[in-house]
């Protein structure tokens, strides 16, 4: 059997024409002349080097397609009817769902306390503002994303440095709003966000206190390639720094531009050149200036590249890491990189809580997010069980951005329709009521995650998070099974 899809994808909304399929290529077994080219290969017949990136990136989302042979649906949770653990004098009064405490802490010289072990990862597109606020309001940490200038009209570069970026302080203060003691809202910033300075612009002018430097993309792998739709538009982007193919300053392309000839112009991503003493020289300045907290943003990259990023974290003292494995996706990536690159999410943990094992016995561990593809509580429970003490948070991005869309889009029809309201007018009284319902909505789906866990350590007689562990879980597959107890994948 096939586990990539066929050549039917709602990356470009293409389709097989035939529903008989051979299995290896994904093409349709009889291929005719004549066809219209519905499918992947027909409209690249047409699109050509686009069709690498989704052509129906918009007001949407988008995410692999691969059913890959091992997930988080290969594992049961486990139960059990005696005691409990993490409450004091328990009786069967106060042993109760309820009662279950899933608050935690986690940093090295400033601690963040958060209300339950989820984070919203990086993130800057369609409802924004509701996703942040809900994040806020849930209690959690949430990032914005990479090339975040990118999406303010007025910015401001000179000199290769930003020197004018508001839109930044607008998303900072949809978080602040409701910020109530936990949580932290976090920018993430790649190689070329840090060359032009965008850190410093954060902290100086912005007041963030964090900064999540990336390694690589997640869902992409590679940077992100953007077509240009002219050679004023490329001279324009070139003149801000960034790298353009082919370079218009370049005498032959702008006469060949000029003689109708010239190929496509495309801005193109720098690839992250980090290395740990120029990390360690960055955090210090960027601390100087006021930096609270560090974070790490790892893909499921070479085994040796996961290992080199969490000593580095541990050596530097980084807050948090988060690894976002295959499964997921909700930006601008390419095709196949989300549909055939990288670590499934459960066996990138694995090889993450390997190499944490692995670390001395007295050095400093950095608090652990898994991402990629979450949806549900039962698959957050997997996860931090499997973590086994070594992952503390677990990753909701594409799903929380529904949530913030579909109570947004609700919230519009009518207010009447979040049933988790009265929990938010406990937190912060009847002005609850006047909430954005988008994130209304993206509380509310945080809200039923945390139930749900709640349900599934009660299961356990865990009345607290930190007593999750691997014991908890059940493989059903052999491949689970090495998962769970060979000492290393």
């Amino acid at each position: 059997m096939s586990y990539s899809p066929k050549l039917t994808s709602a990356f470009n909304n293409s389709r097989n024409r035939s529903s008989l399929i051979s299995p290896q290529s994904g093409m349709c077994s009889l291929c005719e002349d004549g066809c219209d080219g519905s499918c992947e290969i027909g409209i690249s017949a047409v699109l050509g080097a686009r069709t690498v990136y989704p052509t129906t990136t918009g007001s949407n989302q988008v995410a692999s397609e691969k059913d890959y042979p091992l997930d988080y649906s290969h594992f049961n949770i486990n139960g059990r009817v005696f005691g409990a653990m993490g409450i004091d004098n328990p009786t069967a009064d106060n042993v109760a769902i309820f009662n279950v405490n899933l608050e935690s802490e986690y940093g090295n010289e400033n601690k963040v306390k958060t209300k339950l072990p989820l984070i919203l990862p990086a993130l800057i597109k369609l409802n924004w503002r509701d996703y942040f606020a809900g994040a806020a309001m849930a209690g959690i940490p949430c990032v914005i994303g990479e090339s975040a200038i990118d999406k303010d009209s007025n910015l401001v570069i000179e000199k290769g440095k930003v020197k004018k970026f508001e839109f930044l302080k607008e998303i900072k203060l949809e978080y602040d709003k409701y910020y109530r003691g936990y949580g932290q809202i976090i920018l993430q910033c790649n190689y070329e966000d840090d060359m032009f300075g965008v850190p410093e612009y954060a902290i100086k002018e912005a007041g963030l206190e964090a900064i999540e430097f990336k390694f690589g993309q997640s869902a992409k792998g590679t940077q992100p390639v953007i077509k240009l739709k002219d050679y004023e538009e490329a001279l324009k982007e070139f003149n801000k720094g960034y790298l353009i193919h082919p370079n218009p300053k370049d005498k032959k392309v702008k006469k060949a531009w000029e003689e109708g000839v010239c190929p496509n112009f495309y801005k193109y991503g720098r690839f992250p050149m980090w290395s740990e003493i120029y990390l360690r020289n960055r955090i210090i300045e960027l601390k100087k200036l006021g930096l609270k907290n560090v974070y790490f943003k790892m893909a499921g990259y070479d085994k040796i590249d996961v290992k080199r990023v969490i000593e580095i974290a541990s050596n530097l003292g980084v807050d948090m890491i988060t690894f976002d494995g295959a499964g997921g996706g909700s930006g601008y990536s390419p095709c196949k990189m989300m549909n055939e690159w990288s670590y499934p999410t459960v066996i990138l943990e694995k090889i993450v809580c390997d190499t944490l094992k692995e670390l001395p016995k007295d050095a400093y561990k950095p608090a652990i997010t898994m991402a990629g593809g979450f949806a549900s509580e039962d698959q957050a429970y997997k996860a931090l069980a499997i973590g086994d003490g070594n992952v503390t948070h677990i990753g909701f991005c594409r799903a929380a951005m529904a949530a913030a869309m579909v109570g947004k889009k609700q919230g519009e029809m009518s207010n009447e329709v979040f049933e988790d309201l009265p929990d938010l007018r406990s937190i912060y009284g009847k002005v609850a009521n006047d909430f954005p319902p988008g994130a209304i909505g993206t509380f509310s789906y945080i809200n039923k995650i945390a139930f749900g866990l709640k349900h599934f350590a009660a299961l356990n007689r865990k009345f607290d998070l930190s007593h999750i562990n691997i014991n908890d879980v059940i493989p059903l597959t052999s491949i689970a099974e090495k998962i769970l107890f060979d000492e290393k994948y």
